[in-house]
């Protein structure tokens, strides 16, 4: 330390200078300064800053959704539902062909594509094709209306025909369902004059052919009142099946004796559609049938429903037919 006074001295530099630049430096960037006070002004600095951006502003994870009710809307709330189309007359071609009876939609669909429509006039093809108003749409070269599907079911009563027209000016069943619709309604299926019970009237010509085809199994319950009681021997040749002319053997799905009445009184289940085969039958053992009441019909029976009166099905009535 003395030889370097002594250098300094001999320099002409005062003495207790430092010669170091590294010292001189440090010394220069600390003086009067503290690295803790430095750091304060600038937090405050950095505080006042980010305090000014944020006013008002609420801040959260990135990635993290905000809660309902605390986020703000700028814009006013528009409703995103959808308003219910407005009819404008028209409908879809595969529509006018179900609705005329003649099948499914998915059906029509198949039909369209082969060519088998034309509305006024020109073979339609095209999926989706809307039929206007007063339109001229055939089928099969046939001319159709489209007529939204009507299913009635009758108790019918004693004495009346089931056709649409008689010559004869006979009372028929369509005198008892005038009042039921509009629509140009069919009876499914046949009863006899003398025959009571469940008679199925609809317009949707599909439905019919479906309930009235032996293959579709469709179930039909009638009881029987005989002029006679019917004997054991008779009601296992009846289980057997009865041959009948010329049709040939007429099974029957369940027969047996009505809980609490006479052994006149029968009840059957057969689902083959011959005529008078239910009658056919017993009058082949030498029975007479003094009355025949249908009380079920695929599914549907009398309940609450009097005799001469009739009611429109429920959707899940039709649905039920549907997937028989």
């Amino acid at each position: 330390m003395k030889k370097q006074e002594r250098r300094d001295a001999s320099l002409g530099k005062p003495a207790g200078r430092s010669n170091s630049k590294t010292e001189r430096k440090s010394t220069g960037k600390t003086a009067g300064k503290s690295k803790t006070g430095n750091f304060e002004k600038n937090s405050d600095k950095t505080e006042k800053k980010f305090s000014s951006k944020s006013a008002g502003k609420t801040f959260s994870k990135p990635g993290a959704k905000s809660k309902p009710g605390f986020k703000k809307f700028d814009k006013p709330y528009r409703s995103r539902i959808k308003k219910a189309p407005e009819d404008d007359g028209t409908i879809r071609l595969n529509k006018y062909i179900a609705n005329a009876g003649i099948c499914s939609r998915r059906e029509a669909d198949e039909f369209i594509k082969t060519g088998l429509a034309e509305v006024n006039g020109k073979v339609v093809t095209e999926m989706g094709y809307k039929v206007q108003q007063g339109d001229v749409v055939r089928f099969d070269g046939r001319e159709i209306k489209a007529e939204k599907n009507v299913y009635i079911l009758l108790n019918k009563p004693k004495g009346f025909i089931t056709t649409t027209k008689d010559e004869k000016d006979r009372k028929t069943v369509m005198d008892l369902v005038a009042n039921a619709t509009t629509a140009r309604i069919f009876p499914v299926g046949r009863l006899d004059r003398a025959t009571t019970g469940l008679l199925l009237f609809t317009n949707d010509g599909y439905l019919t052919k479906k309930l009235t085809h032996p293959s579709h199994n469709v179930h039909k319950v009638y009881h029987v009142s005989l002029d006679k009681k019917l004997s054991s021997e008779h009601m296992e040749e009846i289980k057997k099946g009865v041959r009948l002319i010329p049709e040939g053997v007429a099974h029957v799905d369940s027969i047996s004796f009505i809980e609490g009445q006479p052994k006149t009184e029968i009840g059957i289940e057969i689902h083959i559609g011959w005529n008078h085969v239910v009658r056919r039958i017993f009058e082949k053992l030498g029975y007479e049938v003094e009355k025949l009441d249908r009380v079920v019909f695929g599914g549907l029976t009398k309940k609450n429903l009097k005799r001469g009166d009739w009611r429109k099905l429920t959707d899940k009535e039709v649905a039920f037919l549907k997937m028989l």
